[in-house]
């Protein structure tokens, strides 16, 4: 099915998924057909390896024995923003010796049938990870108690019930870029506030349009892009492009690094097709599809 999706034109999937995020189905039906997923980190391989490659990223394991450790004392938070279809990121950090941990997102996506969770305690297991929790939980409430963790539903209103000065560690997957464009700013202003002074955070951020990679979402004008009719059908992204991000991230109050920067070698779009608001953006601004940035409060 993939090698058929790429051959389908970007208007074409957008008339396709605004009809389809419209049709009396719920998500695990589309799910099911890939047609909309919230990412992939309910495969415990791939979450595990995302949770470890981000934590290393940050500087915060301890890898002297052959087992992972997050570099910490008995007090260490970890938030994790936009987990997904599954709370994966609990029990893992749990058993990387995290104390205490919330995962935020924009709805209730993630899967609540145990089975998923006790392939994820079975693949700790053999990779020589030492859950701390009594027996495996029989549902979803008991693996959040168990695991000390808050699943919070509202997104970046979810976050004013985090504590101030009260999160070591952040980090997302691909989900910044998700965020409402009218919601961003305060997202990273509560990020801010809720961080440690020596706390971290790590976010994956992927640029590129979601119909199919490229830049095509640039096209349309913010009063059309803004409209529910094409936020509410999967293919929503802020559009907020990499300068004006790390402007954004540096007025808040962060200092950035950034470790990985991926760009196309030319622009993947005509200028003459690209919307008056972004075609005056330089091409160093542009060509940037992906990037990882580490923020850390300044001073």
């Amino acid at each position: 099915m993939k090698n058929i999706r790429q051959w389908i034109p970007w208007w074409v999937r957008i008339a396709a998924k605004i009809v389809l995020a419209r049709l009396p189905f719920p998500y695990s039906f589309w799910k099911r057909l890939r047609l909309f997923e919230h990412g992939h980190m309910d495969q415990p391989e791939k979450a595990l390896a995302g949770f470890i490659e981000h934590a290393r990223t940050a500087g915060l394991l301890n890898e002297d024995s052959s087992i992972p450790q997050l570099s910490t004392n008995s007090d260490f938070a970890v938030l994790e923003l936009g987990p997904g279809d599954a709370l994966f990121t609990a029990p893992i950090g749990r058993s990387l010796n995290a104390s205490k941990i919330w995962l935020v997102d924009a709805g209730a996506f993630a899967k609540i049938d145990m089975q998923i969770y006790t392939e994820l305690f079975n693949y700790l297991r053999r990779k020589g990870f030492s859950l701390p929790i009594k027996n495996d939980p029989n549902c979803i409430t008991d693996l959040l108690k168990e695991c000390r963790c808050e699943y919070l539903t509202d997104g970046v209103y979810s976050l004013a019930s985090i504590p101030m000065n009260s999160v070591d560690y952040c980090f997302s997957n691909a989900v910044l870029e998700h965020v409402p464009r009218q919601h961003f700013t305060l997202m990273i202003n509560e990020l801010f506030r809720i961080i440690k002074p020596n706390g971290i955070c790590v976010h994956r951020i992927d640029l590129r349009d979601h119909l199919g990679g490229g830049l095509n979402h640039l096209r349309f004008s913010e009063s059309i892009w803004e409209e529910k009719l094409f936020t509410s059908s999967g293919f929503y992204t802020n559009r907020i492009r990499y300068k004006e991000m790390l402007n954004i991230f540096s007025e808040a109050g962060f200092t950035y690094t950034l470790p990985r920067v991926l760009c196309w070698d030319s622009l993947p779009i005509k200028r003459s097709s690209i919307n008056v608001v972004f075609s005056q953006l330089s091409d160093d601004d542009l060509l940037v599809s992906v990037f990882d940035v580490v923020l850390k409060k300044r001073s």
